[in-house]
């Protein structure tokens, strides 16, 4: 641990004030859900939609600011890692609950499918835009030039390298048309290896902001005890509320007329990502873009990776078999799913992202919701299969090294969860 780390200043009364009054606003969210939960009471899908998700939305912030405060007692690249699983826990719980209840009712296995495929395509299709389109205008504002790309670190190779071998590897599932358990064990080793790679990584002082800033500059006792506190708060509390949430979603979109595989598919994601993207808008917005997108190209590893191959070993425990079988309209999310995925890393393989990739990006993504067909869905496939093989003509001469990156580079991890640096592998772990 560096000196810095151990001479952090106490907290000041305002900071002190900023923690209290967010711990304050998260629990006046949480604590209507724990109460309908124990207390039995069912109010009708909509309300109970409303008071669920709030409570996930909340609990997910504690996550966020507990594991972000973590980072100063932790060392190591993996315990950086988990911190970054703990945080998308809102997420995984809501998934593998409709995975787990699938082995056992069928129907609830497109909500599984729908829930991942939208967590990985809001992530993409809006997560990556959105913090590079306030990086390029934050730069701009900052040192009064018209920047249109944003450039990331070397090491970001490493993780592009993971996301490259998954995401062709994930294409086994829309041509076999289910997700076999034998496959989520493979993408379970692979982000097996993916926290190895991290585990080795040389590991920087954290830039913490807000809540998480004030609870880092508590003393030392006082903040383990408030970050372990928060942690099991916040986990107590997804658990908890990840059934009523997940079903609430469907009866409610049965009350209002709504398309349940959308209103699974995109408000749920919406909900336990907004922590994430929050933070790193306002690193972006603080001339930390290249961070913030690093952070979010890790996301999609471990969704990409740890939550899909986790579905079928979900499926298998709620009593279903070794394979999660998906219907045509799965098979076509899964299809749009790896293809915006590929076209995402072709696009920043020279590790520039470019404004007009991220509008290219943003653009795709908002397209999709006025076409209803399976010929729509097919078609914008294409488009991004095509934009995928354009990018990758472009960047041929980055593509055999971003293959090799996860074999021959370590990153250096921020604590924010991107890396920063890429070197040979060390004789020895870091």
């Amino acid at each position: 641990m560096t000196p810095q780390l151990l001479n952090r200043r106490p907290a000041s009364p305002p900071g002190r004030r900023v923690l209290v009054r967010s711990l304050l606003i998260t629990a006046v969210l949480i604590v209507p859900a724990l109460v309908l939960r124990f207390g039995g009471v069912h109010p009708n899908p909509v309300v109970s939609l409303l008071i669920y998700g709030a409570a996930v939305v909340a609990a997910s912030f504690l996550l966020a600011w507990a594991a972000e405060a973590a980072q100063i007692d932790v060392s190591g690249g993996l315990a950086i890692a988990v911190l970054a699983l703990i945080a998308v826990l809102p997420e995984y719980a809501v998934d593998l609950y409709y995975a787990y209840v699938s082995g056992s009712d069928p129907v609830y296995v497109q909500y599984a499918a729908a829930n991942m495929t939208g967590s990985n395509r809001l992530l993409m299709g809006i997560g990556w835009p959105v913090v590079v389109m306030v990086s390029l205008w934050t730069a701009k504002r900052l040192t009064g030039r018209r920047t249109s790309v944003l450039e990331l670190e070397p090491g970001n190779r490493v993780e592009l390298g993971f996301l490259l071998i998954a995401g062709v590897a994930a294409f086994a599932i829309p041509a076999t048309g289910s997700i076999h358990l034998v496959f989520g064990v493979a993408l379970l080793a692979w982000f097996g290896f993916y926290l190895y790679k991290m585990m080795r990584g040389d590991v920087e002082e954290p830039e913490l902001i807000g809540t998480a800033a004030a609870l880092g500059a508590l003393p030392r006792r006082a903040r383990r005890t408030t970050v372990i506190t928060l942690f099991a708060v916040a986990a107590g509390a997804i658990l908890v509320c990840a059934e009523p949430f997940a079903e609430s979603l469907i009866g409610a979109g049965a009350q209002l007329g709504i398309d349940q595989f959308l209103l699974v598919q995109w408000l749920a994601p919406l909900a336990s990502e907004a922590p994430e993207f929050i933070i790193a808008i306002i690193f972006a917005s603080r001339g930390k873009g290249t961070a913030a997108i690093a952070t979010l190209i890790s996301s999609k590893v471990n969704q990409w990776t740890l939550l899909v191959g986790s579905l079928p070993i979900a499926h298998l425990a709620g009593g279903g078999g070794t394979e999660l079988m998906l219907d045509g309209r799965q098979v076509e999310e899964m299809l749009l799913t790896a293809t915006q995925t590929m076209m995402g890393v072709a696009l920043i393989l020279a590790l520039r992202f470019h404004r007009y990739s991220a509008l290219a990006l943003l653009g795709l993504f908002l397209v999709q919701f006025p076409i209803t067909s399976e010929h729509g869905r097919v078609l914008l496939s294409i488009v991004y299969a095509v934009l995928a093989v354009v990018g990758l003509v472009i960047n041929r001469h980055h593509l055999l090294a971003t293959l090799r990156a996860p074999f021959t580079g370590v990153p250096t991890v921020h604590a924010g969860g991107g890396s920063t640096a890429e070197r040979p592998l060390p004789t020895a772990l870091s």
